[in-house]
């Protein structure tokens, strides 16, 4: 099972190095701009849907729930692996702005790299972007817990990461090479934290 869990840290690498190639131009492409406002216009009633499920890359309320999870399952090592992946995400964030720290002024937040954004709650308008922590979070710790799950329910936790990123950048807090940056470095990292405890 352990080597499955490695697959998904390889998938969650190439996902971040292809994100990461793709960001590092002078500005934000005409392509993503149209997927960020594609995403951004959808309508303004989605957002009540869409805040919930956010909350989960939050880092106290999704660590919460992952340990919430994990203890309901009664798996102590699960328990470890959603600390070890809330406090490796920080370190794993870092990381990645600093191999990008030459292309952060143009990674901004959406509410300065894109005309016309609409952002949504307290979304900050500027401020470096890439990549997003919300969904590094939610999917580490997404990859975590699939394991104390029943097969049956792993497409929860998928569902949450899609969600997450979705809302981040329809809020405006983000754009696309900058939540799919966070999918690949959570994956990366739930993926070699889940085949550590497993």
């Amino acid at each position: 099972m352990s080597l499955w869990w490695l697959v998904v840290a390889a998938v969650g690498l190439l996902i971040l190095s292809l994100s990461v190639a793709a960001a590092r131009h002078p500005s934000i492409s005409p392509a993503e701009a149209r997927v960020f406002h594609a995403v951004n216009q959808l309508p303004d009633w989605l957002h009540p849907m869409l805040w919930l499920p956010m909350q989960l890359g939050n880092l106290v309320v999704g660590t919460a729930v992952g340990l919430a999870i994990a203890l309901l399952r009664g798996d102590i090592g699960i328990a470890v692996g959603v600390v070890l992946a809330m406090v490796l995400k920080v370190v794993v964030e870092r990381i990645v702005r600093r191999r990008m720290e030459a292309f952060l002024s143009v990674r901004q937040r959406p509410g300065t790299s894109e005309e016309g954004a609409i952002l949504r709650g307290d979304v900050p308008k500027s401020g470096p972007s890439f990549p997003s922590g919300h969904v590094i979070l939610v999917a580490a710790i997404g990859t975590v817990i699939a394991p104390a799950m029943p097969a049956a329910w792993w497409w929860a936790p998928l569902l949450a990461v899609l969600l997450v990123m979705l809302g981040r950048v329809y809020v405006g807090a983000h754009n696309p090479l900058d939540v799919t940056a966070g999918l690949g470095a959570g994956l990366l990292l739930g993926g070699v934290v889940a085949a550590v405890i497993g």
